[in-house]
C-alpha cells in the first residue's frame, strides 16, 4: 500500500470490521465505541492509552477499550497495521464465557501484546474474518473465544483506571443524554455543581478531552453508525450534529485516518 492509505476491508460476521492501514498520519486523542485488536505489521508507533504512553513495534499486538481516549504518532517514518473492531457485546459476552484470569473482564488489560502466539491467531482470525466466500463458522467461534481469551488473560497492567468523579459523571452524562443538543458550560456547571473552570480542567482529567472535544466525538459516533447503516453521507452529517458534510469529514478523517465515504463503501 501507499502511505497513508487506509482500507475498509469487506468482513464475514456481523458486528466486526477490519481496517488496514499503513500510514504516517498522527492521529488526534479520540475514542472508539467498539474494542479493538490489531496487529502492527511493519515500523512502530508510540500511542497514549488509558494506562499512559505505550509503544509498539512490528509483530505487537494492539488494543482499545470502549470510550478509551487514545491517540498515536508513528517512530521513525511511518508504520502499517491490521486491525479488527468488535461491537463491545461480542468480547463482553465472551469474556464471561472465559472462566479463568479473564473471567468477567471488562476491559482488555494491556495496551500492548508482545506474544508471537497470540499474534499468529490474530493472523488467522483476520484472514478468516476478511476471506473470500463464506466464513467457516465454527472456525471464526474458535479463533475469536481464544482470542479473546488471550487478550483478557494476559497478566500485568491491569490496574483499573480511577472512578469518574460524581459531579463529572452527572457532566458527561448530560452530553451523552442528547449529544445532538447545544450545550454550554454554564449548562454543565450547573449539572455538576461546579464552576464552569472546575467543570473545563475535571472533564479534561478524568475523560482525557475537554467537554467540546468529548460532544464532537460523541457525534462523529452517531455518524458511523448511520454511514455504517447506509445513510448518505449528507443527511448522515445533518442527523449528528454537523454544521455539513465536509465538517463532519474533517473530523472523521482526523479521528479515524480514512474518509466517510472509503468508511461508506466498506458496507457495500
Amino acid at each position: 500500500m501507499a502511505k497513508n492509505q487506509f482500507r475498509m476491508l469487506r468482513s464475514l460476521l456481523t458486528g466486526v470490521e477490519a481496517v488496514e492501514a499503513e500510514t504516517h498520519h498522527s492521529f488526534s486523542r479520540h475514542t472508539h465505541e467498539q474494542f479493538g485488536i490489531g496487529l502492527v505489521s511493519s515500523g512502530a508507533q508510540k500511542s497514549l492509552s488509558g494506562r499512559g504512553m505505550v509503544e509498539a513495534e512490528a509483530g505487537d499486538i494492539i488494543t482499545v477499550n470502549p470510550n478509551e481516549v487514545h491517540d498515536g504518532a508513528p517512530i521513525g517514518k511511518g508504520r502499517s497495521w491490521r486491525i479488527l473492531y468488535f461491537d463491545p457485546a461480542i468480547v463482553t459476552g465472551l469474556s464471561r464465557e472465559i472462566g479463568e484470569d479473564g473471567a468477567g473482564r471488562s476491559e482488555i488489560p494491556h495496551p500492548v501484546i508482545r506474544n508471537s502466539a497470540i499474534a499468529a491467531r490474530f493472523e488467522m482470525l483476520s484472514r478468516v474474518v476478511t476471506g473470500d466466500g463464506a466464513a467457516d463458522g465454527l472456525l471464526c467461534e474458535e479463533l475469536l473465544l481464544q482470542l479473546v481469551a488471550d487478550v483478557m488473560r494476559e497478566r500485568g497492567g491491569s490496574e483499573q483506571r480511577p472512578p469518574v468523579p460524581a459531579s463529572i459523571r452527572a457532566a458527561r452524562e448530560r452530553i451523552d443524554d442528547d449529544p445532538l443538543a447545544a450545550i454550554s458550560l454554564a449548562d454543565l456547571s450547573r449539572e455538576s455543581g461546579l464552576s464552569r473552570f472546575q467543570v473545563l480542567r475535571g472533564f479534561a482529567k478524568a475523560t482525557g478531552l475537554t467537554p467540546h472535544a468529548y460532544l464532537v466525538q460523541a457525534r462523529i459516533h452517531i455518524a458511523r453508525r448511520l454511514i455504517a447503516q447506509g445513510m448518505p453521507l449528507a443527511e448522515a452529517a445533518f442527523a449528528s450534529g454537523f454544521a455539513d458534510q465536509s465538517h463532519m469529514t474533517r473530523v472523521f478523517v482526523r479521528k479515524y485516518g480514512l474518509s466517510p465515504r472509503l468508511y461508506a463503501d466498506g458496507f457495500l
